[in-house]
């Protein structure tokens, strides 16, 4: 089910010139400080990554994931076999699910009559469509969550681009874009409920190691390594990204043992070699503990916010069998998922838009922010 590539740059245009994606979702005009308009049709969209439901999906999803990319086809096929390992269904698509069923109960219990939509990157249901959707619906504005709570192109730029193409798709033209306008809500890693949703499980993965290694169990934060040179242009002034997760990996830390040593490590890399990303990676920073001395560990993600394929292959699969292989014991940490404290921190988050203020990073972001510019193509 491969998509029409829309340009979401009007002519005359560069991607990284104002007026920024934020600026043009929200109709030309900054997200404003003051509260929602009374009357306004309103919506939540939780806009995600998608993920095939069947085999027969699976390269079609991962060709959709990597257009563009020169991703050698060897390299999807090995892939592919992740999913194929778990029926080809990819289990982000149930944890979104059920994250919206906990929203819109938290969105009943405060009172709050508010539609909650779900559109897709790459896969079905994708945002073009939902976004028709909301505007048969009648919708007039979207408050978009998107399901990474970090600054990056991955992470954050390249949801506001989903919301560009989505509005240029409905009139094929991006300098007047059609359906609703959009604001994307801030970057939450350092929101309370996040926080504590990451530390419960923290706790709770300390506590399935023998008691008599669990003071001295090295607590290792991970995320999806990112290349360098997109590491570099994160936020306004570069290297957000690894600064949130610092930031938000010793929160959580010191929820569960306050002072206690962290190491950040990355994981889920799928670049060329020749290409720098953010290193170490978590399966050589195993072998690294482990020749240093320590006998046990307990990975916390912090970098996800639901235990998808990502997640559940690289650190339940590859890096458990690491450390069995290194004799160091293992536990790894939940990811937030629908966690009471989480979801109604969405819930605030998504309040504190509506009632106004001064925008936060993430949903007013400056024009070139996390602006990663294409490489150039060979010549022949």
């Amino acid at each position: 089910m491969p998509r029409a590539i829309v340009d979401i740059t009007p002519a005359g245009q560069r991607p990284d010139q104002e007026p920024s994606l934020a600026v043009r979702n929200n109709g030309g005009v900054e997200p404003s400080a003051a509260p929602a308009p009374e009357g306004r049709r309103d919506a939540l969209l939780l806009l995600s990554f998608g993920g095939p439901e069947g085999h027969d999906d699976v390269m079609p999803f991962l060709e959709n994931v990597t257009r563009g990319r020169g991703i050698p086809r060897e390299r999807l096929e090995e892939v592919a076999e992740h999913y194929h390992h778990f029926g080809g269904v990819s289990p982000i698509n149930d944890q979104n699910k059920a994250l919206i069923g906990a929203l819109q109960g938290a969105l009943r219990s405060a009172g709050v009559t508010l539609p909650v939509y779900w559109g897709n990157r790459n896969w079905a249901p994708y945002v073009e469509d939902v976004w028709q959707q909301m505007a048969d619906d009648g919708i007039q504005h979207a408050y978009v969550l998107a399901t990474s709570a970090y600054a990056s192109f991955s992470g954050c730029r390249q949801y506001h681009e989903d919301i560009a193409r989505a509005r240029a798709a409905m009139t094929g033209d991006a300098s007047a874009p059609g359906g609703p306008t959009a604001e994307k809500l801030p970057h939450y890693f350092d929101a309370e409920g996040f926080l504590r949703a990451n530390a419960d499980a923290l706790a709770a993965a300390l506590a399935e190691l023998p008691e008599e290694l669990r003071e001295g169990a090295r607590l290792v934060a991970t995320a999806h390594s990112i290349p360098d040179s997109m590491a570099a242009v994160a936020g306004p002034q570069g290297h957000a990204y690894e600064a949130e997760l610092e930031a938000a990996a010793r929160q959580v830390v010191d929820l569960v043992a306050p002072g206690r040593a962290f190491d950040l490590v990355w994981q889920s890399r799928s670049g060329p070699p020749s290409v720098p990303w953010l290193e170490p990676d978590v399966n050589d920073h195993l072998k690294a503990l482990a020749a240093a001395g320590e006998q046990a560990v307990v990975l916390f993600p912090v970098g996800f916010v639901s235990d998808h394929l990502e997640v559940i292959w690289d650190l339940d699969n590859e890096a458990k069998e690491t450390a069995e292989e290194l004799g160091l014991a293992f536990a790894r940490a939940a990811t937030a998922g629908t966690h009471p404290a989480f979801v109604d921190a969405l819930v605030q988050l998504l309040a504190e838009r509506r009632a106004g203020g001064e925008p936060r990073l993430g949903t007013n972001c400056p024009a070139n922010c996390c602006f990663v510019p294409p490489r150039p193509r060979p010549t022949s």
